[in-house]
């Protein structure tokens, strides 16, 4: 078996491929490693000419995108160890070894740069990044998973193979760096920082996109916790705008020295239908995550993952719509029996429609959560 196995993602990056993978053979040569250099290529360039005249191998994702070029170059590696670096020389492979060293003392099974810790070139990272992109959406990461990393977006990284497998990648943009870390602290993988530098990129201009992957990322990590984002808002919205819902349609309330009436009402029916429709979504991520994406559900999840419960839920949403159905036509009874004229019955209009589509959302989010079971022998 291979000692270790680089791997490194090119699209068009003829001025810097040469310079990287000669960094990488000295680095094999003077440390007698056993090792092999991937290059996962989606060029129109001579990127793939040039490193296969030095030896790489060269394979041709079948989709391009970040991930999809790693997650291929990995599953065609043979390493026992796998590491991970840009095309554009802004990581250093001669740093290999120091990366490769908590792997081998069984320190850690999986290691990644820190560029905060380390060190930053003048004009290698927008002040942007640097700032604000980068430690906003790190910081995102560590209170949503507990990773406890200071550079979640560091490119530069190394993994045994074994960590590799266990973790089980699967987006193919961006989302495939924060991915890893998410899913390495979610298996209880041993996860090291250690201390990067980051040059000033040469050849071709950068791919990174500032506000179209940074918001990828954001929601990503919304899908994979939806809790934070979706489920516990809709709970707080749905609770305050029921409560309040159901005060003011016995009348107008007080509260302090502000009078409710009608116009609140509109306002908390709003609260209660948006809070319902943010929990619903948050129930499909978290099933869609479970079946799809093999995490594991909780007690809560596993409620929405069984027929019997999802017949219920049908039912229960049945009831709401009947009972407003059933309050809209003693409306409509009142009104035919005063001549179709004035009609003070405002309160219960929103009630009923509130009802009804709560109960509408209730039958609805129960038959699509049906669909996504329909592939479960369970």
């Amino acid at each position: 078996m291979t000692d270790v196995s680089v791997v490194i993602p090119t699209l068009n990056e003829e001025e810097t491929i040469a310079i990287c993978i000669n960094k990488v053979k000295k680095v094999f040569k003077e440390n007698n490693i056993d090792g092999e250099i991937i290059v996962s290529d989606s060029s129109t360039d001579k990127t793939p000419e040039i490193a296969k005249s030095l030896g790489a191998k060269v394979i041709y994702p079948k989709k391009r995108g970040y991930g999809n070029a790693y997650i291929e170059g990995f599953n065609a590696a043979k390493g026992r160890y796998l590491v991970m670096g840009d095309a554009d020389d802004t990581y250093d492979f001669l740093e290999i070894p120091k990366f490769l060293d908590p792997l081998k003392k069984k320190e850690a099974d999986f290691v990644i740069g820190s560029r905060f810790k380390g060190e930053i070139k003048k004009g290698a990272m927008p002040s942007l990044h640097r700032y604000i992109g980068n430690p906003v959406l790190t910081k995102i990461l560590n209170i949503l998973f507990r990773t406890g990393v200071s550079d979640a977006h560091c490119g530069m990284r190394a993994f045994t193979k074994e960590a590799w497998e266990k973790v089980g990648l699967k987006t193919g943009g961006m989302e495939f760096a924060s991915e890893m870390v998410i899913k390495a602290s979610k298996k209880k993988i041993r996860i090291k920082e250690i201390p990067t530098t980051l040059y000033p990129r040469k050849g071709s201009p950068a791919k990174i996109h500032s506000f179209r992957d940074g918001w990828r990322i954001l929601r990503f990590m919304m899908l994979y916790q939806p809790n934070a984002f979706l489920l516990y808002p809709g709970v707080i919205l749905f609770i305050i705008g029921t409560i309040f819902t159901f005060l003011l349609w016995r009348g107008p309330i007080r509260v302090g020295n502000i009078g409710l009436d009608i116009h609140p009402l509109i306002l908390a029916s709003l609260f209660a239908l948006l809070g319902f429709q943010l929990m619903i979504f948050g129930i499909y991520t978290k099933v869609y995550g479970t079946i799809y994406k093999d995490e594991e559900p909780g007690k809560f999840t596993r409620f929405f993952l069984n027929y019997h419960s999802l017949e219920y839920e049908m039912l229960a949403g049945g009831i709401l719509f009947a009972v407003g159905f059933l309050i809209d036509l003693r409306i409509l009874l009142i009104w035919i029996n005063t001549g179709f004229g004035a009609l003070p019955q405002l309160r219960n209009a929103i009630l009923a429609s509130t009802l009804m589509i709560l109960g509408l959302q209730l039958v609805f989010s129960a038959l699509f959560v049906s669909m996504l079971l329909l592939d479960r022998e369970d």
